[in-house]
C-alpha cells in the first residue's frame, strides 16, 4: 500500500493516455473524494460536469478551432496543420470532465469557494493517481467562453469553469522537480 506522502510525491500531470475512457462508475467514484474537501461553512462549491460524446464533438471542434488561431501569421496550410493536430490532442484525451465552482455570496466566500474546489480537484488527482489513473487540468481559453457555458448549461451569474479535468490510463509519465523546502518556507520572529 502507497503512503499518502508517497502518493502525493509520485502524482504527475499526464499528457499521454492510452485509448479507452475510464468507466463512468470508476470517474464518479474519484470525484467522490472531491467531495470531502475542506470548505468554510460547508458551502460544498464544486460542480463536476463528465462530458458524454455529443459534448465532445463540439468542444473538439472549438479546440481545434483554438489551435487554428494561434498562428493567424501562418499560411493557410499551416494552420490547417494546426487544426488537424488541435483535433487529434482533443482525441487524445480519453474522458474529459468539466469542473465549476460556486460564485454565491460575498467576494471573500467566492475566493474561499475557489480555493474549496481546489482543494477537491486535489483530492480527484491523488485517487486517481492512486487508481491508476491519470489527470491533467486544463484551464485554457474554451473554460472561458460564453459557448462553453452554454453548452455545459451553467449559468455564469452563479458559478464558473475552473478547469476540464483531462482523464485516463497513463502510457507515459513525466518527472518533475520541486524547489526545495527551504526555498519557499520561511519562519517570521
Amino acid at each position: 500500500m502507497t503512503s499518502l506522502r508517497e502518493l502525493i510525491r509520485s502524482r504527475r500531470s499526464t499528457f499521454d493516455f492510452n485509448p479507452g475512457p475510464v468507466p463512468l462508475d470508476d470517474v464518479r467514484e474519484l470525484f467522490e473524494a472531491g467531495i470531502w474537501a475542506p470548505n468554510h461553512k460547508l458551502t460544498q462549491p464544486w460542480r463536476f460536469i463528465h462530458l458524454g460524446e455529443q459534448t465532445r464533438s463540439v468542444l473538439r471542434l472549438r479546440y481545434a478551432e483554438l489551435q487554428k488561431q494561434k498562428g493567424p501569421d501562418m499560411s493557410e496550410a499551416a494552420q490547417q496543420e494546426r487544426y488537424a493536430k488541435g483535433m487529434q490532442k482533443f482525441d487524445s484525451k480519453p474522458t474529459i470532465v468539466a469542473v465549476s465552482c460556486s460564485q454565491e455570496g460575498s467576494e471573500i466566500q467566492k475566493r474561499e469557494d475557489y480555493a474549496a474546489t481546489c482543494c477537491a480537484m486535489q483530492n480527484v488527482a491523488l485517487a486517481a493517481w492512486d487508481a491508476g489513473v491519470g489527470m491533467q487540468w486544463s484551464t485554457g481559453p474554451m473554460t472561458r467562453e460564453a459557448a462553453t457555458y452554454e453548452l455545459l448549461d451553467i449559468d455564469t451569474n452563479r458559478e464558473y469553469i475552473i478547469g476540464f479535468f483531462y482523464m485516463g490510463y497513463p502510457c507515459k509519465t513525466s518527472r518533475t522537480r520541486r524547489k526545495s523546502i527551504d526555498e519557499v518556507f520561511r519562519t517570521t520572529e
